[in-house]
């Protein structure tokens, strides 16, 4: 019976482990799976060493950061060593999962890398830490592929995961009718981020957005979508002090992009989520000013695209607008927000492009084809 340990660190990553676990079950009922990640992975069956959150240091910064990430690493070297499993998978997070790869190919384990950090985007120089720390390289975009290829990386291109996520279908109406909405009323979804320091830095500015967008029209609607990595007592008091009232959802992304005419979204997977679903966006990211200054620094020499947002990076072109930083405000969020659910031509062209994002994802069944690779560097 193979053993393997899945590896993720954030919401979306909890999402895709899921679906992988639920394909590798599939392919071989027997299986064995571990892991550290959210609640998506255990009702996937994985039985969670760690809960991911626990895992989460990205952000935090100074001396404080230290500890913890020490902890961190001394644990996951004690949980490499632990059993003899066939394969480590890690999904993403490339900030502390590249560096837990180090570790793992210590302890003499096959490592996968699935979804793999963005050595297109920024920070190329990672590829030799991929090459020594990897032995496989799974990637979900199809322009990825030749450049692992090009580095003489394993690699197998997949497919995007999310389109197994997603379902191809939603009804609008039956959601309304669950969440409380008339079908009339204007629906706005805010979609804070994953990460607890990103939402906290982002969330006030939304709920200063939805103030704005329903003093001009009092019928509009909002409607939260919950990470399972956010906790209550962190949304809760930023939300008791907002005079609008916001719905809550917790764990169901989809239905609530599903069921919005327009959501306001961080950056991140949870785009291309809503891209996959079809729903209008405003793309935002805004974090401390000393992480901002810092990353700018870095970035300068490193980043060598021109968005952030995945949508626009797939399309390779501004399909959604995008406000960072400084131009994260409520005022540039509800001016955008207004912009685009009053021009009904330009609502219905981001529609339409959306569509061709999701078409350039490829089919359904990224983690199927992923549980293959996983399966077959168990038997290697």
């Amino acid at each position: 019976m193979a053993r393997i340990l899945i590896v993720t660190g954030e919401a979306s990553g909890d999402l895709h482990g899921a679906n992988l676990a639920k394909a590798l079950k599939a392919r071989d009922p027997h299986i064995s799976l571990s892991g550290i990640g959210g609640r998506a992975m255990q009702a996937a069956g994985v039985e969670l060493i760690e809960e991911m959150g626990k895992f989460d240091v990205i952000g935090m910064v100074g001396p404080l950061a230290l500890l913890p990430i020490i902890r961190r690493f001394a644990t996951m070297r004690r949980l490499f060593r632990s059993k003899r499993w066939d394969t480590v998978v890690f999904i993403d997070h490339p900030g502390l999962n590249l560096r837990f790869a180090y570790f793992a190919k210590a302890a003499g384990l096959r490592v996968i890398y699935y979804i793999a950090p963005q050595i297109w985007a920024w920070g190329p120089w990672r590829i030799r830490w991929i090459k020594q720390r990897v032995d496989h390289v799974v990637v979900i975009l199809p322009f990825e592929k030749p450049l692992y290829d090009d580095a003489g990386v394993p690699c197998t291109f997949v497919g995007h995961p999310i389109l197994d996520a997603v379902a191809p279908h939603y009804d609008r109406t039956a959601l309304r009718t669950r969440f409380g909405f008339a079908d009339h009323e204007p629906v706005i979804a805010l979609l804070p981020g994953s990460r607890a320091h990103e939402a906290s830095v982002l969330l006030p500015i939304l709920i200063e957005t939805a103030e704005k967008l329903i003093a001009r029209n009092p019928k509009t609607k909002f409607i939260l979508a919950q990470a399972s990595t956010l906790h209550d007592n962190l949304l809760q008091p930023l939300l008791a002090r907002s005079p609008v009232p916001i719905t809550v959802v917790k764990e169901q992304a989809s239905e609530v992009m599903a069921v919005s005419d327009l959501i306001l979204v961080a950056s991140g997977t949870a785009t291309l989520q809503a891209a996959v679903v079809g729903t209008p966006m405003v793309l935002c990211y805004r974090t401390t000013a000393l992480t901002f200054w810092v990353a700018s620094a870095v970035l300068r020499f490193l980043v060598r695209v021109r968005w952030i947002g995945l949508v626009n990076l797939v399309a390779e072109r501004t399909v959604v607008p995008e406000l960072v930083q400084s131009a994260a405000t409520a005022e540039r969020l509800y001016e955008e927000a207004e912009r685009i659910l009053r021009d009904r031509v330009a609502y219905d062209a981001m529609k339409r492009d959306l569509a061709t994002v999701r078409a350039a994802l490829g089919e359904p069944g990224a983690s199927l084809r992923a549980a293959d690779v996983v399966l077959a560097a168990c038997q290697a």
